[in-house]
């Protein structure tokens, strides 16, 4: 009996349209939020390994939960639905010597795996890879990804990647702009869930507009109108992504922790807890980030972070010190229901940005001496979200700008009281550590 013939239809445009037809050996799509870009590349996929035999693809990104909470879900729900219900895809969840795949009946692979753990993904070879949100790896993993490249089963073998743009100095933008890989720019009317064949918006289309539109700064130029583009008079110059966010989920416990602490209600209330590696560096470990809480709520649930479920064993050492905002019923509030105390901020401006931006500099050894885990943020505020705030310390400082003098032009030397908590809060603590001579540390 014949078998049973499956369609289903997929109207590329635009730049996920130009992308089935180059072959150059790397193709970045780079544009604003939800213009379908990943979708385009996981449909190229899909079609690559259903004509062909024995296609090995790598879909990967710089953390594997990353990758299972958005690739992972668009590819199952969007691209292979049909394929999953007739078996002629199939999933595999990996084992020892193995990464997760989809399995395809004629024997192409789609592997999928993080950066963060590279070794069983990297032990194989591939006709292409996926790289999603490329902008979040380092120029050294995806060099290590184009190695894998060799294959032979198809004539061009590829790196498919995609992004939302980042400052112009990223090193895939430089790549870019050197001829290396070849970019495309996905725009929102590429995405037919957003605009119809006509090219005007749907209903789907204008409520996510109108989100897009009531970003603010940095944030609606990369992802409203896709712009590589660098906050006007952004104060930390020196932070880059790929260079200071740190993929390491468990920090030593002997390693000290200090606290620092900016009040808040209607404006966000920002906890952090900062690790002191052996060398000095500083490593933000835990973030919480959110308003119209009262204080003792908020103590309630940074004691439920930083013990066990029984509420009394510590997690992790108890902190050095817990710097804060100078509100002093704020501090007594909360110093009477975590049961320590905590000592105010050194709040001098300009001594405290100078120290920050100093740890963000790569040092002589290729390390800066600040990190931000990438999974730091641990409660955030849903309705900031909503609302596109950006939300915590890695999403505040692109946008954390000195204030605009009369001419039009950065002051240099007052920064804009606006999106600033989680940056107050950071600096605290390092003025606490660099700016009162050389700092102690102990270690167990």
């Amino acid at each position: 009996m014949a078998g049973k013939i499956i369609e289903r239809c997929y109207r590329a445009r635009g730049a996920a349209l130009e992308l089935f037809k180059r072959r150059e050996p790397e193709v970045l799509l780079a544009g604003a939020a939800g213009t379908g870009k990943s979708r385009g590349i996981l449909e190229r996929i899909h079609a690559r390994c259903l004509s062909t035999d024995s296609v090995r693809v790598l879909m990967v990104r710089k953390t594997h939960v990353s990758l299972t909470n958005t690739g992972l879900v668009t590819f199952r729900e969007h691209v292979l639905p049909e394929a999953l219900e007739t078996g002629i895809v199939e999933w595999y969840g990996g084992s020892g010597s193995e990464p997760a795949a989809f399995r395809y009946s004629n024997g192409s692979t789609v592997s999928v795996g993080g950066m963060d753990k590279p070794m069983k993904i990297m032990s194989s070879e591939y006709d292409c890879a996926y790289v999603q949100e490329a902008t979040e790896l380092t120029l050294n993993d995806w060099e290590m990804i184009t190695s894998r490249l060799r294959n032979g089963r198809i004539p061009t073998q590829q790196l498919l990647a995609d992004c939302n743009p980042q400052q112009p100095s990223h090193w895939l933008k430089k790549r870019c702009d050197d001829g290396k890989t070849t970019m495309l720019y996905s725009r929102h009317e590429d995405n037919p869930v957003l605009f119809d064949p006509s090219g005007r918006l749907t209903a789907r289309g204008k409520a996510y507009i109108e989100k897009l539109d009531a970003l603010t700064g940095v944030r609606k130029e990369r992802l409203r109108y896709g712009r590589w583009a660098a906050a006007e008079g952004m104060i930390y110059e020196d932070w880059r992504p790929e260079v200071h966010l740190s993929d390491r989920k468990v920090l030593p416990h002997e390693w000290t922790r200090i606290w620092g602490v900016d009040f808040g209600y209607t404006h966000p209330f920002v906890w952090q807890m900062w690790a002191i590696d052996p060398d000095g560096r500083l490593w933000l470990e835990k973030e919480i980030y959110r308003t119209k809480t009262l204080v003792e709520d908020h103590a309630k649930e940074i004691l439920k972070v930083v013990t066990k479920a029984d509420g009394v064993t510590w997690k992790y050492p108890k902190p050095r010190a817990i710097v804060c905002d100078h509100d002093a019923e704020d501090r007594a509030t909360l110093e009477r229901h975590l049961g320590m105390g905590t000592v105010p901020a050194q709040k001098t401006v300009s001594d405290g940005l100078q120290a920050v931006a100093a740890r963000l500099r790569v040092q002589p050894d290729g390390k800066p001496r600040l990190y931000v885990c990438r999974d730091s943020l641990v409660s955030r505020d849903e309705s900031m979200v909503e609302a596109g705030k950006p939300i915590g310390f890695a999403q505040e400082i692109e946008g954390y700008v000195w204030e605009m003098t009369a001419d039009g032009k950065p002051s240099k030397e007052v920064p804009h009281k606006d999106e600033d908590d989680s940056m107050d809060a950071a600096r605290y603590v390092v003025a606490d550590l660099d700016l009162h001579g050389v700092t102690r540390v102990r270690f167990a």
